[in-house]
């Protein structure tokens, strides 16, 4: 009991001297148990009056080992919880309901909420719309976070489909319960012999044998084959695993390759289950080797597609393409803005002298209202090419302004004003100052938008379009496009229009479109000029006109959309 309550004691000290985040568990709204494991059980639970979700992750038994692997658990987490796919830490809770039989305080790890649950239930709900982009992707991710343990001298030991986590299409790493340091491994060691499919076969053939880093990597390379496959190896419906399978296993029985696997990566995780450790590659060989493979085919993808998948850290839903070639790209082109190369230039509004000293509420609501004007116009307009997210982070670059300092009286004062609700939004959607929280950002926007917020209007039908934070629904982010352009905003013109030539939530309309693109470009956007441009070209919705086209594409040049620049040299080429 004494060194129990050395453990103990030293959980108390590390929140005392803020080391670790305290939560007020009196403060948890709405628990709901949605896990139980070896280790204990997980719950999610909102955070006061906010839509800010976590896990809860509790002790099954409060004993020595238990507050033991507990603190392990916290220094483990708090070593790797920068990496985008590891599930993040966020401090401790305790819960008012004490264990009366040794009054020992009942603690609860507060963690990152994984929306899409574990890997195993992600790939049974989505298999079937996973192309081989996003299934590279998942394990690229999946591999880049193993990594980033081993760098830290942390094995794993426990890989397998159940506690690799999914969360806004993202792999989320998780319970290091029965991780360990290499350098600092108890002398009290247990034979755990975990899942038998993902288990190092060495462990089943000598129980003295220690799990080490290539016991990692061949978890990892039965984890790329279920990717490719979309169940968990050696699945039979209402069957559990047994020694049977274990023994099948050490004799050299393998998962057999999917059809339509590409053979590199058929390969790669052929060597990841390599019976002899000794020939298996290190977890960083296989991260470049995936990478290798992502790149190779991505040199196949035509330049029309969207390319977001090229960002091996977040997984972003395709954006269905459009049957007309030259549009087709000029929406996509839309499309990839949105998420990431929102154009825009800084308005004098937003040019305002600002300390870098903490600022009276006053001065910090006024700084949100000036940062949601700015992004408005840089929408409305399209100017540029700059990100809006970097376009966001320059501003406070260039005006001294400290963005934590932002998101934390946005996060304190989310009920201000819809400004407060929208752009707190606008950060978790884009990961300012936070981890991207794309659920979190959709109900804020829903809330913003009631108040008849026109940003928050937008951004909902932005994520209804792209299945951001929601389902991808098509009509349901037409009926919020058509919102904001019947309040003149350009922005929304030009994605209503869009709608309409595409039949996107509405039926196929091309008058209707050029009804909508030309009040977007009289507005002074410059995607709706490019589109009437290429409109007046081909003759869609409108009487052909090639001086008109001209007309269109020039204006949108001089505006400085380079695309169009092209389409117009292309047409006078012609001409």
């Amino acid at each position: 009991m004494s060194e129990m309550n050395e453990w103990v004691k030293w959980i108390d000290e590390a929140i005392a001297k803020k080391h670790i985040k305290h939560y007020e568990y009196k403060y948890f709204k709405h628990i709901q148990e949605i896990g139980t494991g070896g280790f204990g059980k997980v719950y999610r639970a909102k955070w006061k009056n906010s839509y800010q979700y976590f896990a809860l992750k509790s002790l099954l038994n409060i004993e020595e080992d238990a507050i033991k692997e507990l603190v392990h658990e916290i220094e483990l987490q708090r070593e790797v919880t920068f990496h985008n796919n590891v599930i993040s830490f966020h401090g401790v809770t305790i819960s008012d309901q004490e264990n009366q039989s040794n009054n020992i305080k009942k603690y609860l790890l507060v963690m990152e909420y994984a929306d899409g649950g574990s890997l195993s239930k992600y790939l049974k709900e989505n298999f079937e719309k996973l192309t081989w982009e996003v299934k590279l992707n998942l394990a690229y991710q999946l591999a880049s976070a193993v990594s980033c343990l081993h760098d830290e001298d942390i094995i794993h030991r426990d890989l397998h489909s159940n506690n690799v986590l999914v969360n806004q299409n993202t792999i989320k790493l998780a319970d290091f319960g029965l991780s360990k340091r290499i350098e600092a491994s108890t002398k009290k060691k247990k034979d755990l012999f975990g899942i038998v499919p993902y288990m190092d076969p060495k462990k089943f053939s000598n129980r003295s044998y220690s799990l080490n880093k290539k016991s990692d990597v061949y978890s990892v390379g039965v984890l790329l084959w279920e990717i490719s496959n979309g169940k968990p190896p050696f699945y039979v419906e209402g069957e559990s695993y047994d020694c049977s399978l274990a023994f099948q296993i050490v004799q050299g029985h393998r998962e057999t390759t999917v059809p339509d696997t590409p053979i590199e990566y058929v390969k790669l995780y052929t060597e990841c289950w390599d019976d002899n450790p000794d020939n298996r590659p290190s977890i960083q060989e296989v991260v470049e080797r995936l990478d290798g493979i992502i790149n190779q085919k991505t040199e196949n993808i035509d330049e029309k597609t969207d390319q977001s998948f090229t960002n091996k850290n977040i997984v972003l839903n395709s954006i269905e393409e459009s049957s007309h070639g030259e549009l087709s790209q000029v929406i996509q082109e839309f499309n990839k803005m949105n998420t990431k190369e929102i154009m825009g230039t800084m308005t004098s509004t937003s040019n305002q002298i600002i300390s870098q000293n903490i600022l009276p509420e006053n001065d910090l609501s006024v700084i949100v209202n000036n940062i949601t004007e700015f992004i408005l116009e840089v929408l409305n307009n399209k100017r540029n090419n700059d990100k809006l997210r970097q376009k966001v982070i320059d501003y406070f670059n260039n005006q001294n302004i400290n963005p934590q300092e932002i998101y934390n009286w946005l996060f304190n004062n989310q009920n201000y004003n819809s400004n407060s609700i929208f752009l707190l939004g606008f950060f978790n959607l884009y990961g300012i100052e936070t981890s991207e929280n794309k659920m979190m950002a959709f109900d804020l926007f829903i809330n913003a938008s009631e108040q008849d917020h026109t940003l928050a209007q937008y951004f909902v039908g932005f994520c209804y379009y792209c299945g951001r934070g929601t389902s991808q629904n098509y009509p349901l982010a037409f009926k919020y496009y058509e919102k904001v352009a019947n309040k003149d905003c350009a922005i929304g013109q030009l994605y209503t229009g869009s709608c309409y030539s595409n039949g996107h939530g509405i039926n196929k309309e091309p008058k209707l479109a050029i009804y909508w693109y030309e009040k977007a470009a009289n507005n002074g956007n410059v995607l709706g000029m490019s589109n009437l441009g290429y409109c007046y070209k081909i003759g869609e919705g409108v009487e052909k006109d090639i001086d008109k086209a001209i007309y269109w594409y020039k204006k949108s040049a001089e505006q400085g959309y380079e695309r169009a620049q092209k389409y117009l040299e292309e047409l006078m080429k012609t001409k």
